[in-house]
């Protein structure tokens, strides 16, 4: 066995698994062989892409009408289409039940704690999707939000798409011209937002915000305003959320439209420019999500599922959709670290957490901060899952010695473009420190070198899905010729998506993730994934963390490294000797960086992923125009100012 190996599921798990019922399912309705090893399950599932979808929507009861017309192939991968005559409501799968049980609990930082059952957050979506159609909006009419993670913004989200509107959200960590940016693109007619939000210890008016995003975005009607707390009184100058939900009855009606019907608008970064709108179709975000919920994640009715994030990352749409497996959604609105590192496992022993959803820097800030959840009662948490960025292996290594060692660990990725993944856990194979277990069902990936060839044995190259899914975007907004979504995931192979993740497939059989193919280092014309550097410098205790970027330099590229130093460490030569050293030994002498700094940050997204493309751009001598998309944007100073500024 590899000695990377660190948990298997027992015996008794997978027998009780939702993905070992599937595959009995599959055995008995439509006689193939019973699966019980995932790459064979997989296999098929990519060979018969029409029949996988077929049985699973019948398997988990998507509730719809469900047409013959399961998946159109046609020679365009973006002109292909799954259930093109199929009819459901986005809304209706989440809100089938109707009990006293909790659907939703909120907890935020400042200790303000608030639930809803599944009775009153039915009514509570057929009273809002009231007031939507009394107020002329129609089908495809936009409704934004600009709102922390809380039950007021999945109240609007289902209501939105009960009514076939279509919902794009932004979290109050964006400035006022980040919101713009994305939102005057859109043309809303309501606007859905809150008073204020807590974070960090303070908290942080959005009235004027409010004001300003009214004057800047003309498109908008209408501005409800729901309270943080509930002894909050919002502002007068909008609508209140909570007087539309005692002055409307409830409409309950939930009329059934097409599968691509358009339910999201989520961006692109826009480090680069002006965020691409992509619009994700509610059919498809629906089934590709049971299905990872269900099959891969084993989420069950009754199950606790939390996952930290904010309502401007697509993992907060994934979280939602856990409401269409009957399970119970814990959401959380703050900083995780605040007033305590624990404050999440907190949470998780108090609620009884079924799954654990946090991002690679979490576990790897907990890491370095040596702490333990031993004296937590996590009895309930089955599964931990993490995305955002690569997990290195050390901190696979971490959960199991400090958090809990019979649990799932299930790194994932994907991503924005596909509302989903495309490689993640499952319930059947081993997991193996620092790798992801294996391709998403029904999610034809595969791995080209450049000359868009498969490659050999385990070599690295580029991840590609190479069939249509349910889940891609159904188009770029104010892209009528497709001219953008070409672009962005089919110019570098002919009729394949190209997802611009730089990869490799082990001997096990599992994924390691070696970063981003546009952040990708060419010293000499080798590549070389920054994930790999990271894994090494990032093992240090004195590093907090750190950001490695190529630089154009004498006709080659070199590699520079910035560390972020933690508490009352400076870089010596004797650490960045022991840095260089360390990357040579376990990588090879071409990844050791030419130039090592000191940075007193690193820049990061809203969602917390590091910023590579921005500070390359700063060293190579180009701006970085778009700033509203960067977190903490004021660090950059440092870079354009470091003296390696290669000048055009």
């Amino acid at each position: 066995m590899s000695k990377n190996f660190l948990w298997k599921a027992s015996n008794e798990r997978i027998k009780n698994s939702n993905l070992y019922e599937f595959c009995r399912y599959l055995e008995k309705k439509l006689n193939l062989p019973l699966y019980e090893n995932y790459n064979d399950l997989w296999e098929w599932s990519v060979k018969s892409p029409s029949v996988f979808w077929n049985a699973f929507w019948d398997f988990a009861n998507i509730k719809g009408t469900k047409g013959k017309k399961v998946f159109l192939k046609k020679d365009s991968f973006l002109d292909s289409h799954y259930f093109e005559d199929s009819k459901l409501n986005f809304a209706h799968n989440l809100l089938f039940k109707k009990t006293n049980e909790i659907a939703i609990h909120f907890r935020g930082e400042n200790g303000y704690e608030k639930s809803i059952s599944w009775k009153k957050l039915y009514e509570d979506v057929c009273k809002l999707s009231n007031f939507f159609k009394k107020n002329g909006l129609k089908k495809n009419d936009r409704v934004a939000a600009y709102l922390p993670n809380n039950i007021e913004a999945i109240v609007g989200l289902l209501a939105s798409s009960k009514n076939g509107h279509i919902w794009s959200s932004c979290s109050p960590d964006f400035g006022v011209q980040g919101v713009v940016d994305r939102f005057l693109q859109i043309e809303p007619k309501v606007l859905i937002t809150c008073d204020y939000y807590y974070y960090n210890g303070k908290k942080i008016s959005l009235i004027e915000r409010i004001k300003s995003l009214q004057k800047m975005i003309p498109s908008i009607e209408k501005v409800i305003i729901c309270s943080y707390e509930e002894d909050s009184v919002p502002s007068e100058s909008f609508i209140s959320f909570e007087k539309i939900l005692n002055a409307n009855l409830p409409d309950e009606t939930f009329e059934e439209f097409e599968f691509n019907q358009p339910l999201y608008i989520l961006y692109s970064s826009g480090t680069t420019g002006v965020p691409k709108c992509i619009v994700h179709g509610a059919g498809g975000s629906l089934i590709e999500h049971k299905k990872e919920l269900f099959l891969h994640c084993d989420i069950k009715e009754n199950d606790n599922i939390f996952y930290f994030t904010t309502t401007g990352w697509m993992m907060w749409n994934w979280l939602v959709s856990g409401l269409c497996c009957g399970a119970s959604i814990k959401l959380y609105d703050g900083s995780p670290l605040y007033p305590t590192k624990d404050i999440l496992f907190k949470y998780c022993e108090d609620h009884k957490f079924s799954l654990f959803g946090v991002s690679a820097k979490y576990i790897d800030f907990l890491k370095k901060n040596k702490f333990s959840a031993g004296s937590y009662n996590l009895n309930n948490l089955k599964t931990i899952t993490s995305t955002g960025s690569p997990l290195m292996k050390e901190s696979y290594e971490y959960v199991y010695k400090n958090i809990k060692k019979d649990v799932m660990l299930s790194s994932m990725s994907g991503g924005t473009d596909v509302i989903g993944c495309l490689v993640m856990g499952n319930i059947f194979d081993k997991v193996y420190a620092g790798e992801i277990q294996g391709a998403s069902l029904a999610i034809d990936v595969d791995i080209y070198n450049d000359s868009g060839a498969a490659v050999v044995n385990d070599d690295k190259g580029e991840l590609v899905v190479k069939s249509p899914f349910p889940s891609m975007p159904i188009q770029f907004w104010n892209d009528p010729l497709k001219e953008k979504i070409k672009s962005a995931y089919f110019s570098k192979f002919p009729n394949t998506w190209h997802h611009g993740d730089y990869i490799q497939k082990t001997t096990n059989g599992g994924f390691v993730i070696h970063g981003r193919s546009d952040a990708t280092l060419n010293p000499g014309g080798v590549r070389i994934g920054t994930a790999e550097i990271y894994r090494q410098v990032e093992s240090f205790d004195e590093i907090e963390e750190s950001v490695v970027v190529g630089q154009s330099f004498d006709d080659d590229i070199r590699i520079v490294l910035f560390v972020k130093m933690n508490l009352n460490f400076d870089l010596t030569d004797e650490l960045t000797q022991k840095i260089k050293s360390s990357i040579k030994k376990n990588c090879s002498p071409r990844h050791v960086p030419s130039i090592i700094l000191q940075c007193p940050d690193v820049p990061k997204t809203k969602s917390g992923k590091v910023v590579e493309i921005a500070v390359r751009m700063l060293l190579n001598g180009e701006e970085v125009n778009n700033l509203e998309s960067i977190a903490n944007p004021e660090c950059l100073k440092y870079f354009r100012n470091t003296g390696l500024v290669k000048l055009n």
